[in-house]
């Protein structure tokens, strides 16, 4: 089983040292034969790697290995008494997501340039060039921060995707499900911003609504190296990762509100138990869901709620 090539070599290697160990365990228990493994020994095994502080993580990686052994076991008609389906790993506790607050978000996305660059001896095409790359990674900041995506649903937007009359975007995410989200002010005015540059890049006639200087869809490389340099020139700490943004969105919007159930829908996830993982937060007053509680949304204090007008000009 271990020559099986449709495992991962990593996890080939790891599922042999994990079934050395097991060997070693039960012959200094006196067991010799498979006939002799029961539950009770399997259980002790897994007691016995927590003693030795092994993680939950880790004893995970270890019951996968044992159930995959049982399986092969009982496909051959070996005789063995444990019962894999009985074989439990511990749960491991979930790291809260490493949300940016709103000052650090504001420093990236309103920070002088977006990601421009500072060089001053460049050709008009250069200058141009670069002014239309921020134009682009300004949209698409505000696009993971402000509808909360996921780094493979903003690079896989097509035209046809937007509806900015409407305030929403149909996004494909996981498993090819797809969802509408809302859009702010502040990510249709981006985006109306890059579209309108977008024209100079669109060579072919291209679908994508984010592309590079050569007409091609970006990739998802190129946007954590996007982020990663405008990071440093906003003067963050740290660079940020594009799926902090979507948690940035999460954690921003539960606080104003929080209706759990409504950031699931505009999060995509199919469990509210993912979701739940945001409920660490101390809510302040229930505010509109998105509208009036995501930074990014928020009407202008002189706006009100049938005035429409600006909402599609850069504010």
């Amino acid at each position: 089983m271990a020559a099986d090539h449709r495992l991962n070599p990593l996890t080939r290697k790891a599922y042999l040292a994990s079934w050395s160990r097991l060997t070693d365990h039960l012959r200094a228990q006196g067991i010799e034969s498979s006939a002799t493994i029961d539950d009770r020994s399997l259980r002790h095994f897994l007691a016995e790697l927590a003693r030795a502080g092994q993680s939950p993580r880790s004893i995970a990686r270890h019951v996968s290995a044992v159930k995959r052994l049982l399986g092969f076991w009982k496909r051959l008609g070996v005789d063995c008494p444990a019962d894999p389906l009985l074989l439990k790993a511990p749960k491991a506790p979930r790291r809260l997501p490493d949300a940016p607050d709103v000052e650090t978000l504001s420093r990236l996305l309103d920070g002088p340039g977006t990601g421009q660059s500072t060089d001053t001896a460049r050709t008009p095409a250069q200058r141009r060039a670069t002014e239309i790359r921020a134009l682009r990674d300004r949209c698409l900041f505000e696009w993971l921060y402000g509808s909360g995506l996921r780094l493979a649903e903003v690079v896989g937007l097509d035209l046809t995707d937007l509806d900015l009359a409407a305030g929403q975007a149909r996004v494909t995410g996981k498993r090819d499900k797809t969802r509408i989200v809302p859009v702010g002010r502040q990510a249709r005015a981006a985006m109306q911003d890059w579209l309108t540059a977008r024209r100079e890049w669109d060579r072919a006639g291209t679908t994508a609504v984010f592309i590079n200087d050569r007409g091609r869809r970006l990739s998802a490389r190129s946007v954590q190296l996007r982020l990663n340099r405008a990071s440093r020139q906003a003067g963050l700490e740290a660079p940020l990762h594009p799926h902090q943004l979507r948690h940035a969105f999460a954690t921003h919007v539960l606080e104003s509100s929080g209706d759990l159930r409504a950031v699931q829908e505009m999060l995509g996830h199919e469990s509210l138990s993912t979701t739940q993982i945001y409920t660490h937060l101390d809510f302040q007053h229930l505010m509109g869901v998105y509208e009036r509680a995501h930074p990014r949304a928020m009407r202008q204090p002189n706006q009100t709620e049938g005035d429409t007008k600006g909402d599609d000009e850069p504010g």
